[in-house]
Order: C-alpha cells, then structure tokens, then sequence
C-alpha cells in the first residue's frame, strides 16, 4: 500500500489536459490515475473536492506509459480541524 497525494490533475497537480481528472503524486511527480475516476469519490468542484483540495489516500497499482494505473485507490478521512 502507497500514500499517495490525490487531486484534480489539471487544477491541483499541474498536468496538462482540458477538463478535470484524477491524479495522484508518488515520490513528487504527479500521473493521471486509470481504474477509477474523479467523480467516483464526491462532487469535484466542492470546497474539499479534487479540483479544490488535495488529499491523501491509500493506493495500489503501478506506473504504466507514465499513468497509475490503479488496483486500489481509497481515500483517506479528511483531518479534523482544530481551534
């Protein structure tokens, strides 16, 4: 299992393309994920969506012609706020 950063590729992690699809960031280079989709895990555009907000999540797969293609992919809780 890899902790991966995961976002919307173009808005957050600076891939080129038209539209918003999911990426994660292992080792500090970011790759569109294949085998599940950035509308597959909340509304993209909400205030904590891909397209606004990275998170982490747990994943499994691996690098294939510079994409991850993914055999797991879970996100991870968002971290509770303190005051």
């Amino acid at each position: 299992m890899l902790l991966a950063e995961a976002g919307c590729g173009q808005c957050r992690l600076g891939l080129p393309g038209k539209g918003c699809d999911l990426a994660v960031r292992l080792d500090g280079k970011a790759y569109f994920v294949d085998g599940t989709t950035i509308d597959s895990h909340g509304d993209a555009h909400a205030t904590d969506g891909f397209c606004n907000a990275i998170r982490k999540a747990e994943v499994q797969g691996e690098v294939v012609n510079n994409r991850f293609r993914a055999t797991y992919f879970q996100l991870l809780p968002k971290p509770e706020r303190t005051r």
